[in-house]
């Protein structure tokens, strides 16, 4: 029997943190630039010149938006790249997986992740504004009932990131709101649903490395279907050790249940009840006007040891911020 259940409204909330584990802050007027090049697919981020990240539209290959080939300061690339390279990276899940994205298997019965059905850019909402020590835009997106854009509008989605340079790591924070005038939505239980990484080749675990949650536990064995704050992917690459720490925001309608696999995925789902987390089904009813509001945080990270990394310290540091806000 599907249950469903109405949403509180806390607020989407993605953060990234990129880099070394110090939270000192930089002083504004000789911190780095943040630049934002607008493309027709999208944007090109870069910080202090160097490049940070692409964030990607939705397009006729992968109609969902994401970013994608993402550099921790050392300059090391944590994502896989994309599109993989045959004879470099694992092939598999090459459009379902592209670096790091926020989706849904299922409003109304459209499923997102699976690029079954379209989300449809509409606009840059405001300025998009670069700036020393900090950057942001927002955008606004439609998910459609249809794999072309000639669809119905099923709900919006309106997210604002913002980009804040540490000495040492890079904070993005998204702050996105899912919704419909017009109807109620339903999101389903499913295993494909929240906030997905995916890593390097090189640092899978079936390639020697590491997932690790905040309970100790270790292995996609150990990790699968379990609630906890954050969950991480490293390894060693190029002489360092990178990473990434995918993290939960307390103050979400529930916890996330970890979908982590040893191919180099992880991904934070609150909606997979019963096919994650091994529960009664699930149904999430968002009535129309109404919003549905979760935040995530990942930490993207290098090091010369794996002894320099302290991931509950990004934690406490992604705790912070929210709760600055």
């Amino acid at each position: 029997m599907i249950m469903n259940e109405k949403l509180i409204s806390p607020i989407i909330g993605l953060a990234l943190v990129v880099g070394a584990m110090s939270t000192n802050r930089l002083d504004a007027a000789n911190a780095p630039l943040v630049a934002f090049e607008e493309q027709s697919t999208g944007l090109q981020i870069t910080i202090d010149g160097k490049p940070f990240a692409s964030y990607h539209k939705p397009s006729e290959e992968i109609p969902r938006p994401y970013f994608a080939n993402v550099i921790t300061p050392s300059g090391i690339q944590v994502t896989r790249n994309h599109p993989p390279i045959e004879g470099k990276d694992s092939m598999d899940h090459d459009t379902y997986h592209p670096g790091i994205w926020l989706t849904f298997a299922g409003i109304n019965g459209n499923d997102y992740w699976r690029l079954k059905k379209r989300v449809a850019f509409d606009r840059y909402i405001g300025r998009i504004k670069g700036g020393r020590g900090t950057g942001s835009f927002t955008v606004s997106n439609y998910f459609l009932d249809s794999k072309d854009s000639s669809g119905n509008r099923i709900a919006q989605e309106i997210s604002e990131y913002t980009i804040v340079v540490r000495d040492g790591y890079t904070l993005l924070i998204s702050k996105s709101d899912i919704f419909s005038s017009q109807s109620d939505i339903v999101i389903g239980d499913d295993q494909e649903y929240g906030l997905g990484i995916r890593v390097q080749t090189a640092i899978e675990e079936r390639n020697g490395g590491q997932i690790l949650n905040a309970e100790g536990r270790i292995g996609e064995e150990g990790t699968y279907g379990r609630s906890t704050p954050w969950c991480d992917y490293s390894g060693a690459m190029d002489g360092a050790v990178i990473g990434m720490t995918v993290m939960t925001d307390p103050l979400n309608f529930r916890p996330s249940w970890f979908h982590t696999r040893d191919y180099g995925l992880i991904a934070a789902n609150p909606f997979g009840r019963e096919k994650v987390a091994g529960g009664t089904e699930s149904a999430v009813v968002v009535k129309k006007g109404e919003k549905l509001r979760l935040g995530f945080g990942l930490a993207i990270y290098s090091a010369t040891e794996e002894s320099e990394i302290d991931r509950e310290a990004m934690y406490q540091d992604y705790l912070n911020v929210i709760r600055a806000e």
